[in-house]
């Protein structure tokens, strides 16, 4: 009877709280005070949206004035701003309008206000939307794309710039300033008259809110859209085309940011296509923009079939051109040098080079990292990547001051992430996806913020407020918060631990384990197997100057590090070596040992984090508790079939027990197998 009474009290709790859907994301309305904005200069568009914002949020003093004013502070870099605690300084409207997000964001979280300088370290500040025409999404997880459907281009529709609007202010409200609204595996007719009149409508909508409006584009549209024999570009006709395509996009879209281009990668057709190199490709857009104040972002992300290590393919195509871009040519390089895995070393071209401007580039939706299923705080995987020493220019070459200006003079600067936003209610699939939407805005701004401190601040202005119960920061704020920081390590625990990587599905998009998958006559490095190479002998991909000698693309003292598997992090042996099985782990565990541990571990982490969020219940809406309770419960299944299908696969080789304090399998490699190749609906 006692515990019948406790659970209708749960209930009561839980009921009592207004329910939500996640559609406001972290800038859920709040009862706000009366306040005076005084501001400097026109009454633009960027200055409206700045003081509409802090009419409807403010929870400073009722009836305070706060002043925002255009200054020539030349201690204030790029968009950022100057905050007291009722005014904003700034050298552009759109830094007025960061600082007015900033104060409010400090309002609601409780931080304190001192007159603080904050300047981005990032002048571009960029979400990739791999989003097509017909209005499905690329590694999209979120539902349809926000900005195409089959019949978008000529119509659009009050509730599309409605959802534009929303989409704008959020970016904005984390300093975001651009968007790439289609996907980097480009479709041509993007570039076409009718395509562009809507490119024209959604940039018209995000300009109040400072985000600029880009485009990927197909290397051969001149052919494919222009009519013309070649896409070369070095042929005068080409360079032609391309420059009358920018000015008819100018005068559309006056404050267009610029081209994102994949070429000469998986197959996109490229400037390698004609003998040309990336920086020729680059060099004839960057021509094309550069009277308009446009930049070219060219992408790194390259490699071939017949590359012996995948790793090392970008690198040895991009040092050599060093110097010879535009410096309107931004190279964008994925975090990683495969392709956005759990966990990986950082890419060696950060800080390799010296002379041209570079980007990194994140992925935000969880390709790799269980979709919008699984919950995976990125943060912390970011601060990884930015905080590694490339020792490029001595200690401290880390990859966030190679990219940011600090070690190299570079001309502009810029962080891009691929997005997770869709037409879904709660824009992410997710609603703990949102905060990574969150957290990559605030890492592009402030490159040192902390994984603890992001995940804090989104908790507070996701799932806080005034109407919080008195305990709610020791009940739900504390073991939530490092739920978040945990989950990402959770996911590469059951998943692929100690440097494993690209084992996944492939027939389930990604999702959920398949080290067995190798399709006949399907190129090697799109296989599984190709990574891991496990055999009798041991598992894991030599990298070691004895193998592909992918070690030595890193400075030393990396470099040695790296090669040598008794000083190697153990988080990267498996990526830099192939290993005995019985091979002895800093941990005194053989190898195989510590993997079974390792993925017994993921596996636990989620039973954990269902029992935290559980207990969470009383703290949170119905509708938000039940949706994320209900993913973890699927996350923890997910967690579980990898555990079972990689020790089980992996066991063949190794003909070792697996441990008697790790859980045994509870599923059957045979059936996971069958089930995993049988065709999805």
């Amino acid at each position: 009877m006692k515990r019948f009474f406790l659970f209708l009290l749960f209930l009561s709790a839980a009921s009592s709280l207004r329910a939500e859907d996640g559609h406001q994301l972290w800038l859920r309305p709040q009862r706000a005070a009366p306040v005076k904005v005084v501001a400097t200069g026109k009454n633009s568009l960027l200055l409206a949206t700045a003081r509409q914002e802090l009419q409807q949020g403010w929870q400073g003093k009722p009836g305070a004035s706060v002043a925002l004013t255009l200054t020539k502070d030349k201690t204030i870099k790029y968009d950022g701003f100057r905050l007291g605690p009722t005014s904003v300084q700034a050298a552009t409207e759109a830094g007025l309008l960061y600082g007015v997000y900033e104060l409010l964001r400090r309002q609601q979280t409780g931080q304190p206000v001192q007159n603080d300088l904050l300047n981005p370290s990032y002048e571009h500040r960029l979400l990739n939307h791999w989003d097509n025409p017909d209005g499905s999404v690329e590694r999209g997880y979120a539902g349809q794309s926000i900005f195409w459907r089959k019949d978008s281009a000529l119509v659009t529709t009050s509730q599309d710039k409605t959802r534009w609007q929303e989409y704008a202010r959020a970016n904005a409200s984390v300093g975001i300033n651009g968007a790439v609204i289609n996907n980097v595996n480009a479709a041509p007719q993007i570039l076409s008259a009718e395509y562009l009149t809507r490119v024209k409508a959604i940039a018209d909508v995000l300009r109040p809110y400072g985000v600029k409006t880009y485009l990927a584009v197909k290397f051969s549209s001149p052919v494919l859209l222009g009519g013309l024999k070649t896409a070369d570009p070095l042929d005068p006709a080409v360079v032609k085309w391309w420059q009358g395509k920018t000015k008819e996009i100018y005068r559309l879209v006056p404050d267009f940011g610029g081209f994102l281009v994949k070429a000469s990668s998986e197959g996109q057709p490229g400037p390698q296509d004609y003998g040309r190199t990336h920086a020729d490709g680059a060099n004839m857009l960057a021509d094309a923009v550069r009277p308009h104040g446009g930049l070219v972002m060219w992408r790194a992300f390259v490699y071939s079939p017949n590359d012996k290590d995948r790793a090392k393919q970008a690198y040895n195509e991009f040092v050599p051109l060093d110097g010879k871009f535009r410096d309107n040519v931004i190279v964008q390089v994925k975090n990683g040098p495969i392709d956005f895995q759990p966990r990986e070393p950082f890419s060696p071209l950060f800080g390799a080079l010296k002379k041209t401007s570079v980007m990194p580039e994140f992925q935000i939706t969880q390709e790799y990292l269980g979709h919008s299923i699984d919950l995976a705080f990125l943060a912390p995987m970011w601060e990884e990547c930015l905080g590694s020493d490339t020792h490029q220019a001595g200690p401290g070459s880390t990859v966030a001051r190679c990219t940011d200006g600090s070690v190299y003079p570079q001309k502009h600067t810029a962080m891009a992430g691929v997005a997770n936003v869709g037409l879904d209610t709660n824009w992410t699939g997710h609603d703990f996806a949102q905060a990574n939407w969150y957290a990559f805005g605030r890492l592009a701004w402030n490159n040192q913020l902390k994984s603890a401190q992001i995940a804090d601040e989104w908790l507070k202005l996701t799932f806080g407020g005034p109407t919080a119960a008195a305990d709610w920061n020791t009940q739900f704020l504390t073991p939530v918060k490092q739920l978040m920081l945990d989950s990402r390590e959770a996911i590469v625990n059951y998943s692929m631990p100690l440097g494993l990587h690209h084992i996944m599905s492939a027939t389930r998009e990604h999702y959920g384990p398949g080290p067995w998958w190798a399709p006949p006559k399907m190129r090697a490095d799109w296989t599984p197997r190709y990574y891991h190479q496990a055999d009798s002998a041991g598992v894991g991909f030599n990298r070691t100057k004895t193998g592909s000698d992918a070690v030595s693309q890193y400075h030393e003292p990396l470099a040695t590090q790296f090669n040598d598997p008794t000083t190697c992090p153990d988080e990267y042996l498996l990526w830099f070596h192939h290993l005995p099985w019985d091979f002895k782990m800093k941990s005194g565990n053989t190898l195989w040992n510590e993997l079974c541990a390792h993925y017994d571990k993921g596996v636990q982490q989620v039973r954990q984090f269902q029992k935290v969020w559980d207990k969470a219940q009383p703290y949170v809406d119905a509708e938000r508790f039940a949706v994320v309770q209900h993913k973890l419960r699927s996350q923890s299944g997910n967690a579980v079939q990898w555990k079972d299908a990689c020790l089980l696969y992996f066991q063949q080789f190794s003909r070792m027990p697996i441990p008697a304090d790790v859980e045994p399998p509870m599923n059957n490699l045979d059936a996971i197998i069958a089930n995993d190749m049988r065709p999805r609906r």
